[in-house]
């Protein structure tokens, strides 16, 4: 399994589709911070909690975001995105 650690700033694969224009008014888009791992009390369930360095809807309301793990580490769907290089949804930026 691949590894991040807490404070590990990672990249979502979606990054690659933001102009250079947009990266400039906005350096953070679609960057996070890793705040760790934790686990559903109830299914066991293994879930990265990470944060945004950007504002975005996704936690409006909230302090985090999460996934589940086996998510947040998986490859990109390159039949969907076949024009995304980045190999996994995720990866340490």
């Amino acid at each position: 399994m691949r590894e991040f650690k807490k404070g590990d700033i990672v990249k979502h694969f979606k990054r690659e589709t933001i102009s250079n224009e947009e990266l400039e008014k906005n350096p953070n888009i679609y960057l996070y911070e890793i705040i760790g791992t934790s686990r559903h009390t109830e299914t066991g369930e293994e879930i990265m909690i990470y944060k945004p360095l950007y504002e975005t809807e996704c936690i409006k309301d909230v302090d985090y975001a999460a996934r589940p793990l086996d998510m947040f580490i998986s490859e990109v769907d390159h039949e969907k995105y076949p024009n995304i290089k980045q190999k996994y949804r995720f990866e340490k930026n």
